[in-house]
């Protein structure tokens, strides 16, 4: 199964709402932990793992891409 990037929710803001609320009231260490069991969670339902592999990949290069744009904007 190839990963697929498009969303896949009829209401892709209120997915992105229900993430952001649960990390309310949450500390930054708690915060995390939060994100760390999702991410557990998730990648256990997909059950792939050249999947998980390549979703990881991707998460890796984009925030590589994120930090040398943000550094770029800085100088």
């Amino acid at each position: 199964m190839p990963l697929s990037t498009r969303s896949n929710f009829a209401s892709p803001d209120d997915a992105f709402r229900a993430i952001v609320e649960a990390h309310r009231g949450l500390r930054d260490e708690e915060s995390a932990e939060l994100d760390a069991a999702l991410v557990l969670i998730l990648a256990n339902h997909i059950g792939d793992l050249d999947v998980l592999r390549e979703a990881i990949a991707l998460a890796r290069r984009r925030m590589l891409e994120s930090q040398q744009q943000q550094q770029q904007q800085q100088q």
